[in-house]
């Protein structure tokens, strides 16, 4: 899948940055394409998400909030802070890679998308989990 191998792409850049290897790749049905990684260490900013940079991306260039119609591909599973965003730009579809058993907000620890006081995209889970995995073992176990 195209746009989940952009995110991971993204993801590789985040790792080789000595940042935490998520990626984001966001379609806007014009065929746009916006692009984020975890950028946190770099800008000592604690919101500097790959889903929120691609989201910010998107967002600026289309000249509106609200991103109806879009995709949004991350190698790895949202947090609470992400998903509230993808709610909030009522992205219509949200595809990721690898659960995130600390921190998701889909599935994994918390299920945000499951009130029904939130917009809700459509969500497909697993896609290329295996490399976002890898990519997250290898950023942790280079720590340890």
């Amino acid at each position: 899948m195209a746009g989940m191998q952009r995110a991971l792409r993204a993801a590789k850049r985040a790792l080789q940055a000595g940042e935490v290897p998520v990626g984001a790749a966001l379609w806007l049905p014009d065929g746009r394409w916006f692009v984020g990684r975890n950028r946190v260490r770099a800008r000592r900013d604690p919101t500097a998400h790959a889903e929120m940079e691609a989201i910010r991306k998107a967002a600026r260039a289309l000249g509106n909030e609200r991103l109806a119609g879009a995709v949004l591909f991350v190698s790895v599973e949202p947090c609470c802070m992400c998903a509230g965003a993808i709610a909030l730009a009522r992205i219509a579809r949200l595809v990721y890679g690898a659960p995130e058993p600390k921190t998701g907000a889909v599935e994994s620890r918390f299920a945000l998308f499951a009130s029904a006081q939130i917009h809700r995209p459509a969500i497909t889970a697993g896609i290329l989990e295996d490399e976002a995995r890898a990519l997250m073992r290898a950023f942790f176990e280079a720590r340890r």
